[in-house]
């Protein structure tokens, strides 16, 4: 198992150097997403300014302070608590968020299904798992949101951060089809007909 320091954006072979089990520090650029940004952007058409091409984004609706304009808060706002979100319910979107905007690597709570690890497969990408409940220690990573697009969806919106070695996270999900979820899933289902054979108790 390696460790990877990432400046982003990155390309689909440095991509697929990742390995489940390894870990990743992000640097420079994430952007904040959420099911609101995806069903407007995929399911209703609209498109953004923002140029995804090779980046990460994190499951997340943030929440921020408005602020006056400054080099520190160059759209008005600035980062208050910055939390991640439970991945699962988007996995409809992975593959034309990473076809039609270019996006490598996807953060989250509770990891991503089939369609998910297909998608990583054919175009490379990835998963990068986070520990529910840090919200706090994901704030202190996040150095400035440089800009927002999409607001009148608010929380939800589109939003570019500057980041500052974030992580080290887990790659939860690979380009070559692998993925600790479903090794977890498989493990536990193995041991729940254990048990309920042990008793006298198996379907």
């Amino acid at each position: 198992m390696a460790h990877h320091v990432l400046d982003m954006p990155i390309d689909a072979a440095k991509v697929r150097e990742l390995q489940i089990g390894d870990t990743v520090t992000l640097r420079k650029t994430l952007f904040g997403i959420r099911d609101a940004t995806l069903i407007h952007m995929f399911d209703r058409g609209r498109e953004t300014r923002l140029d995804l091409d090779g980046h990460a984004v994190i499951h997340t609706a943030p929440n921020v302070r408005r602020v006056d304009r400054s080099e520190e808060a160059p759209v008005g706002y600035a980062p208050f608590c910055i939390g991640t979100t439970t991945s699962q319910r988007m996995e409809r979107f992975t593959r034309q968020l990473m076809e039609r905007e270019g996006v490598r690597l996807i953060i989250g709570k509770g990891g991503m299904g089939a369609d998910t690890s297909a998608a990583f497969k054919d175009l490379g990408g990835a998963y990068l798992a986070i520990v529910g409940g840090a919200a706090a220690l994901e704030t202190t990573w996040i150095e400035r949101i440089e800009d927002v697009d999409m607001d009148d969806l608010h929380p939800e919106s589109l939003w570019k951060f500057r980041i500052r070695d974030l992580g080290p996270l887990l790659v939860g999900m690979d380009s070559h089809g692998g993925s600790l979820f479903e090794t977890v899933r498989d493990d536990v289902a193995s041991r729940r007909d254990a048990v309920l054979a042990s008793i006298g108790a198996g379907e």
